[in-house]
């Protein structure tokens, strides 16, 4: 049998991944009392039909006081033989208070006080099951497509999760560096597109900026230096337990030369297993809106 505790914290898309793992093939039960954990593991390894096989079973902050005998139940289960995995939902801080407001739901833990002191209390009680996580992953900027994608690299095809997610972002300085940077390169140096004759509608996803902007070779020393910086930098980074990377990449007005060189610091990036990887062009569609 396969067994999951899926956790983590509130508004980190718990309810989300329980459904995703439903679709995957695993038997879920959502917020079950925290004393019926053990009955429920005994029960679902007697059973020899296959909708058993594969379990997940959500728990977490809901469970009120009772949480604090997790940890114990956990050691008993262990010495039991049974083989559990812990996965864990995280997201920043400001992205959840952003998820509660939107929703307009109180946290379980802020009784009548802000949401982030509710958030601070359930990262206290939660850190116990963190430090045993066997897979973090950080929703902060993970659409449900893309949760859904790490979820099944996981579960489904059985890859080497380092819990690593990292977000390539181009943007535009005129616009505001984005908040939840990690690392920020700006690329204005290199020459404007926008002042060429014809060049100023397209975007760096299109041909011709990208053979303008690559037709430097300062655009070629800076990828070098930069895959070089990244190569030592994000082993660090996983051994040291980041769970989420935000690299931007920064031009005037975040359609030209930061988009060229992101989907480019993208391609260079692609296909290692070590880290989940994306790419989001923020900027790249606003003078167009603007009428610019």
């Amino acid at each position: 049998m396969k067994f999951i505790i899926l956790t983590g914290m509130s508004g980190a898309g718990k309810s989300t991944a329980i459904k995703i793992m439903e679709d995957i093939g695993f038997y879920c039960v959502d917020n079950l009392p925290i004393a019926l954990l053990e009955k429920f593991v005994e029960l679902s390894e007697l059973q020899q039909n296959t909708e058993l096989q594969k379990v997940a079973v959500g728990i977490d902050i809901r469970s009120g006081q009772a949480l604090g005998e997790l940890r114990e139940i956990l050691d008993r289960i262990k010495a039991r033989g049974v083989t559990y995995e812990i996965l864990y939902l995280d997201a920043d801080d400001s992205v959840l208070v952003k998820r509660y407001k939107e929703t307009r739901r109180n946290h379980p833990l802020a009784g009548g006080e802000r949401v982030d002191r509710g958030i601070e209390e359930e990262r206290r009680r939660l850190a116990f099951l963190k430090e045993r996580a066997d897979y973090i992953i950080d929703t902060s900027q993970l659409l449900t497509r893309e949760l859904k994608v790490e979820l099944e690299k996981i579960f489904v095809l059985n890859q080497d999760y380092k819990n690593l997610f990292i977000t390539i972002l181009s943007f535009g300085f005129k616009y505001g560096i984005p908040a939840d940077s990690d690392l920020v390169f700006d690329v204005r140096f290199l020459p404007n597109p926008y002042y060429v004759d014809g060049l100023r509608p397209k975007t760096g996803n299109d041909r011709e900026i990208q053979e303008y902007v690559l037709q430097f070779p300062e655009a070629h020393e800076f990828l070098h230096k930069l895959e070089d910086m990244l190569n030592f930098l994000i082993p660090n980074y996983i051994a040291e337990g980041k769970n989420q990377l935000v690299i931007s990449v920064g031009c005037t007005g975040g359609k030209h030369r930061s988009v060229t060189l992101a989907n480019e610091l993208y391609r260079m990036l692609s296909g290692r297993k070590e880290y989940g990887l994306k790419i989001e062009h923020r900027d790249i569609g606003k003078d167009a809106l603007r009428g610019k």
